[in-house]
C-alpha cells in the first residue's frame, strides 16, 4: 500500500478537510499516476454534500484527473513512467457485458467510479483525484498530449466527455443548426466543440451578459431564453440542442424548438425531476427528448486526442486546495468562468 494525502468530505454538513488514506499496491496491470491538477464538477458538491442520497464517507472527490506516470505494473503496454496520462469518472466496469462490449463502459451495470463507488481491490469506497496520486487500471488511463496547458485539460476528463459525447452520436456537423443551453462548466465546452464540428451555434441563457462571452466561445448566436420573442424566432428550426443545465425548468420551451425528428439532450443532472415536456410537443413532430452520460474509454480518447488537434481545453480558474470549500460556494452562485481546477502541488506543500 502506498500513503496518499487528500481533501475530503467526512460528512454531508462539514467542510473538505485534509484526510490521508492508503492506495492499493501497484498491480500487474496498473498505472500510478502522480496527480498534478484536477478539476471541480459541480457533481463533486453533489455527492459531498449527500445530494443524491448516495454518499458514503469519507468521501474524497475528483474525476477530472491529470498528472505524471510514476510506475507500471509488469503486464502494462501503453504507459511508462514519465508519460502524461488522465483518468475521468470511470476506473472499472465488468468488462463482458453488451455495453462493455460496445466500448460504452458508462452505460455498465457494474461500472466503477473513480469515486464513492464499491471499490472491488480494496473492498472500501474509491478515493478520488483531490488528492497526491492515484493507482488505476490500464484500461481507464488516458493518454495526454504535451501540445495543450495541462491544468485547463483536466476538466476534459468530465465536461469535455459529456459535451463531446453527445454531439458526436448525434452526428452534429456542417449544415446542422445547434442550441446549447446553458452557459457554465458543461454549456462552455459544448460552444466550443459545437463551433469546432461546423454547426451553426446558438446559445441559449437567462443572462444577457453572458452573449459577448457565448461568441468568443463559439457562439454564432445567443437568444435571452426568458425573451418569449427571440424564442419565437426560432420555432421549429433546430436539428439538435444540448441542455447542460443542472437545475429543473421547463423543457417544452425548447423542445418546440426543434424541427421535425429533431432531438433534445440532457446533461445536466438537478437534485428534483424536470417538469414533464407535453406529450404534443413530442409526437406532433416526432421530437426526441433524450439523456447521455460522459462517454467511454475509446471515445474519451478520441475527444482528447480531437481537443489537442484543434487546441481546444477548458477556461479555468486554477486554486489552491485549501480554497476548495470557497469554490463551492461560488460554483452554487455560478460565479467560475468556467471551471475550477486544484493545483495538486498545494496539497504537497501543505502536508
Amino acid at each position: 500500500m502506498t500513503k496518499a494525502i487528500s481533501y475530503a468530505a467526512h460528512d454531508p454538513k462539514s467542510p473538505l478537510a485534509p484526510f490521508a488514506f492508503e492506495r492499493r499496491e501497484v498491480g500487474a496491470e496498473d498505472v500510478e499516476i502522480e496527480i498534478l491538477f484536477c478539476g471541480v464538477c459541480h457533481s463533486d458538491l453533489h455527492q459531498a454534500r449527500d445530494e443524491w442520497g448516495n454518499s458514503t464517507f469519507p468521501m474524497v472527490p475528483g474525476h477530472e484527473i491529470v498528472g505524471r506516470v510514476t510506475r507500471v505494473g509488469s503486464a502494462v503496454k501503453k504507459f511508462k513512467a514519465g508519460d502524461l496520462a488522465g483518468v475521468g469518472c470511470l476506473v472499472d466496469s465488468c468488462g463482458g457485458c453488451p455495453d462493455c462490449a460496445d466500448g460504452l463502459e458508462q452505460y455498465c451495470n457494474h461500472s466503477v467510479f473513480t469515486y464513492n463507488s464499491p471499490d472491488k481491490h480494496t473492498g472500501k469506497s474509491t478515493y478520488g483525484g483531490y488528492s497526491n496520486l492515484i493507482v488505476v487500471d490500464e484500461r481507464f488511463t488516458l493518454k495526454i498530449s504535451d501540445k495543450l496547458d495541462l491544468a485547463a485539460t483536466a476538466p476534459l476528463l468530465c465536461a469535455g466527455i459529456t459535451t463531446y459525447s453527445p454531439l458526436r452520436h448525434w452526428k452534429v456537423g456542417k449544415g446542422h443548426k445547434v442550441g446549447i443551453v446553458g452557459l457554465g462548466g458543461l454549456g462552455h465546452m459544448g460552444l466550443k466543440f459545437a463551433h469546432a464540428f461546423g454547426a451553426h451555434t446558438v446559445l441559449f441563457t437567462t443572462s444577457p451578459g453572458k452573449a459577448e462571452d457565448a461568441k468568443r466561445l463559439g457562439a454564432d448566436e445567443v437568444v435571452i431564453s426568458k425573451d418569449a420573442a427571440q424564442m419565437a424566432e426560432h420555432l421549429q428550426s433546430f436539428d439538435f440542442i444540448l441542455n447542460t443545465v443542472a437545475a429543473p425548468h421547463d423543457l417544452d420551451q425548447f423542445m418546440s424548438l426543434l424541427k421535425r425528428d429533431g432531438s433534445m439532450c440532457l446533461v445536466g443532472v438537478p437534485d428534483s425531476p424536470h417538469p414533464s415536456p407535453s406529450v404534443g410537443n413530442l409526437i406532433f413532430k416526432r421530437r426526441t427528448l433524450a439523456g447521455s452520460l460522459i462517454g467511454g474509454i475509446q471515445e474519451t480518447q478520441e475527444m482528447l486526442d480531437f481537443c489537442a488537434e484543434h487546441n481546444i481545453t477548458s477556461d479555468i480558474e486554477l486554486i489552491p486546495i485549501q480554497e476548495i470549500n470557497e469554490a463551492f460556494e461560488r460554483m452554487l452562485k455560478s460565479d467560475i468562468k468556467y471551471r475550477f481546477v486544484i493545483d495538486i502541488a498545494s496539497l504537497k506543500q501543505a502536508a
